[in-house]
């Protein structure tokens, strides 16, 4: 079984924050943060940073003043974690066939004119760039 490297549902929101933020921040700050969005304990969120350090997705630096205070950032962008996620669903349920996930999107999706059009214009997009050697 290959170890999971990127956020669950619920670390997802902790890494929305500090995506969001920008900058390096400490437990205190992201709990203050996540206050009446996530229904846990500071001590559940404190939890939920271990395991994002554990899976490599953020790093911290300790405080110079005060050794007790970790300062957590961000290390896989939202753009890689939502890349890894995406390949390790259609690996896990697809097979690795890319195809047979979007058809499966499609099929079972209730998409409008202007959202089948939008999928259009991306597929000439990614057909120009699959001829220009892109």
């Amino acid at each position: 079984m290959v170890r999971e490297t990127t956020p669950s549902e619920t670390e997802w929101l902790v890494m929305e924050v500090l995506w969001k933020e920008g900058r390096d921040m400490t437990a205190s700050e992201i709990i203050q943060l996540l206050k009446g969005t996530l229904d846990v304990t500071a001590r559940t969120i404190r939890v939920l940073i271990n395991r994002l350090l554990v899976k490599g997705v953020i790093r911290y630096e300790i405080d110079e003043k005060d050794a007790r205070v970790y300062h957590y950032y961000v290390v896989k962008s939202k753009e890689e974690c939502l890349r890894e996620k995406q390949e390790r669903f259609v690996r896990n349920y697809f097979g690795g066939n890319s195809t047979l996930a979007v058809a499966s999107f499609l099929e079972h999706s209730q998409l409008s004119g202007e959202q089948l059009s939008e999928l259009e214009e991306l597929m000439d997009r990614l057909k120009e760039g699959e001829r220009d050697g892109g």
